[in-house]
């Protein structure tokens, strides 16, 4: 049932967005050490939308699921992919990280409109923004991801 919805509902979200509709914050919003703490609890899975190139350059939080926002077989496959991490859950806790913050206001405005219920944004990213200093700049545990 899920994933027929996630399939009908992404083409419908997909067109309002390209209309300009969501102008309003989505929210959650989580600050970089409250994900750090639920995610160390087991509360939270993260997940770090960005490019391979980015992970390259910055690393990666420490848990954290990489999938690639630009996925290669394009938006049904990445929240796919997405699903199946939170094993078809779409409950579960999620918090999404990018670089700055903007590309996971757009992709959790995408996830809540195709069922995910609990999915937090972590607005400051990983090198900071105006809503905080960022994962790295906070001095949360990183990984290198030379190979990704």
């Amino acid at each position: 049932m899920f994933a027929q919805r996630l399939y009908a509902l992404t083409a419908a979200t997909l067109m309002v967005l390209s209309l300009g509709a969501y102008a309003a914050e989505p929210g959650p919003n989580v600050s970089a050490p409250e994900a750090f703490a639920l995610i160390e609890s087991g509360k939270m899975t993260l997940i770090d939308i960005r490019r391979p190139e980015e992970w390259r350059q910055t690393g990666v939080a420490r848990d954290a699921k990489r999938i690639n926002m630009e996925h290669p077989e394009g938006l049904i496959a990445f929240l796919r992919q997405i699903a199946l991490e939170v094993k078809g859950d779409a409950n579960a806790p999620i918090g999404l990280i990018c670089r700055t913050g903007n590309r996971t206001t757009q992709i959790q405005k995408v996830m809540q409109e195709v069922g995910f219920t609990n999915v937090h944004n972590i607005k400051e990213g990983m090198v900071g923004s105006a809503a905080g200093p960022g994962w790295i700049a906070r001095g949360l545990p990183v990984e290198p991801c030379p190979n990704c």
